[in-house]
Parts: structure tokens; sequence; C-alpha cells
């Protein structure tokens, strides 16, 4: 494992590459929650991740921990630092695998809507060598995979709340 900078939840709105998007789901904000906690869930919607283990005990809250492993053989161990449900979670890799990712920051905030919820999910990072250089070019690219992410969790939503 390789460390990444210590970035602190400001880092979402400041990387050097960021990638915003939102869903509309059919779900409380409370129930969207119960999905975010679930370690079983994530890869059943984000397609990337095969594997979340908390290392830390719950409650969850700020400082809570967890590994996350990726296709391709990336981990991240991750620390929360935002845990305020229903509406807002944020956390950042500590470490990772892979010596490419510098710095690397999600949030997810969570407004309640008339029918449900809003969730707009932010993922920032910044990269090491030569990645730096494709970034921008990827960036549709990535937006893309992430919106089908989010697709994901609205099918994924809409069946275990039926």
């Amino acid at each position: 494992m390789h460390p990444c900078e210590r970035v602190g939840i400001d880092f979402v709105e400041t990387a050097p590459h960021r990638y915003a998007n939102s869903v509309e789901l059919a779900v409380t904000p409370e129930q969207l929650f119960e999905v975010l906690a679930d370690a079983d869930a994530w890869p059943r919607w984000a397609s990337v991740i095969t594997k979340v283990v908390w290392t830390t005990p719950e409650p969850r809250g700020t400082g809570t921990r967890r590994t996350v492993t990726m296709r391709g053989g990336l981990v991240g161990d991750e620390e929360f630092l935002a845990w305020e449900p229903p509406r807002m979670m944020s956390f950042r890799f500590n470490e990772a695998s892979t010596r490419t990712v510098k710095a690397f920051a999600e949030r997810y905030d969570v407004v309640a809507t008339p029918t449900g919820c809003r969730l707009t999910w932010t993922l920032a990072l910044d990269v090491r060598g030569p990645s730096r250089l494709g970034m921008p070019l990827g960036k549709p690219v990535m937006n893309s995979v992430f919106r089908r992410f989010l697709r994901n969790l609205r099918t994924y939503t809409d069946e275990r709340f039926a």
C-alpha cells in the first residue's frame, strides 16, 4: 500500500479532477443511507467494486474506516471525513495499492424530494505520473461510467425497497 495525501472534505471542491453526478431515487434519505452503510450493497450498483470491508466497529461516524477492493486490483484504505445520515457522507483514501493515486475523496450529498431523494455524488482525485496527461481527455468517459453506476443504484434501491 502507498500513502495518499490526507486531504480534507474541501478537496471535493478543489481537486484537479472532479466528477459530480446526480440521480433521483424513489427511496427516503434514510433508506439510501441504509444502502450506503451496507458493505454487500456496493458491488451490486458500483460494478467496479468487488468487496467492501468495514474495519472499525459500529457506530459509523467521522473517523470510521473501511477497505474497498476494486476490479483491476485497486485497493483503497478509506477514512470517513463525515458521516451525517441522512444528508451527507464523505471519505478519502489514506492509502492505495497503486502509487498513481496521489489524493482521492468522495462526497455524497442527499436532499429529500417529494418522491424520495436526490443524491449528488462527487468524486475527486489527483494522480501522479503519466496518468496526469490523460485525465482531462478521459473526463467524458469517467462521467458516463459514474452516471451508469447511479442508474444501477436507482435500480438496486427500487428493487430493495419495492
